[in-house]
């Protein structure tokens, strides 16, 4: 039977009581994951919202939730919920969609027009919980492709192309903000210039483990991959890589940017040992997938939901 639940924001000093809750459900530790993300809680520099549902002051379900605007092609704010768990001791006893409800009211209080999650197919239980609640399939498709498999040296198709070896890749770092904001504007159509200025202050300052790419020929800005390392997003218990920004000069289309990009994150993923790189797309962005299924990229059973907040 549903109660009234006291809310609060999750705070750095509820590590402990989160961490027991997900390793009660989990049966696992994800230290790691929450250390980072509740370190990170009202710093000013992250979209993070995090709840606490409480009960005699104590805490009996948690969520965190990102505030995107931008990531994956988006082109308005979305709320992300990345993580949501319930003391056994206070199930169904409605707290996790007391938590949700209050998530949706910070989100719409912030201009949020969408609320999206992740869950894997078979988790028939949360899948259940999340259409119980007014979640749908989204438009998204969810992929994802090993690391450890390489990507297979495509057919010549004309003099222009280059080889891999042509593409010099190298590290992202902040003074390439000019250049990926120029990029992206031929790509999109759109100056998304705070977007990136976000962006490149994630590459110094990050959550998770940033390992973003850009890549040159002839000393020319040429492209541009956005990638974070992360164990917990969505009930991963695995290091999995999010690839979430991918751009390409027009002027170097076709000529091999993306795959060596590509090939350069699989590389520096594998010195990490992550395992898996995951990335979303709109079912409808055509050339997009067929980049991704070129480079090894297949359908993950992870499935998209998402609600409108307005």
């Amino acid at each position: 039977m549903a109660t009234r639940h006291d809310m609060r924001a999750l705070v750095p000093g509820d590590l402990e009581a989160v961490i027991a809750i997900d390793q009660a459900i989990t049966g696992g530790s994800r230290r790691g994951f929450y250390a980072k993300r509740l370190a990170g809680l009202g710093d000013g520099r992250t979209g993070t919202v995090g709840l606490a549902a409480t009960a005699g002051g104590r805490i009996q379900g948690f969520l965190l939730a990102d505030v995107l605007d931008g990531e994956f092609g988006g082109k308005a704010p979305v709320g992300v919920l990345g993580a949501i768990g319930v003391d056994p001791a206070a199930g169904r006893k409605g707290v996790a969609t007391a938590l949700l409800q209050a998530l949706e009211g910070v989100l719409a209080d912030r201009g949020v027009g969408a609320l999206r999650t992740e869950a894997d197919w078979a988790e028939h239980r949360l899948t259940g919980f999340f259409s119980a609640n007014g979640l749908r399939l989204s438009r998204r498709l969810v992929l994802e492709r090993p690391v450890g498999d390489l990507i297979e040296e495509p057919p010549a198709q004309g003099t222009e192309e280059f080889a891999w070896e042509q593409v010099p890749v190298r590290s992202m770092a902040e003074a390439d903000l000019p250049a990926i904001v120029q990029v992206d504007r031929k790509i999109t159509g759109r100056d998304r210039t705070p977007y990136y200025q976000r962006k490149a202050v994630e590459v110094l300052r990050q959550s998770g483990v940033r390992v973003s790419l850009v890549a040159e020929v002839d000393r020319q800005f040429a492209g541009f991959l956005m990638a974070r390392v992360d164990m917990g997003d969505f009930g991963r218990t695995e290091p999995t890589a999010v690839m979430d920004t991918l751009g390409v000069h027009p002027a170097f289309a076709r000529k091999n940017v993306g795959r060596a990009l590509m090939r350069q994150l699989l590389l520096n993923l594998g010195s990490l040992r992550v395992e898996r790189v995951v990335t979303q797309a709109d079912w409808d962005a055509f050339d997009l997938l067929r980049f991704l299924a070129r480079t090894g990229f297949t359908l993950s059973q992870r499935l998209s939901f998402e609600k409108p907040l307005r």
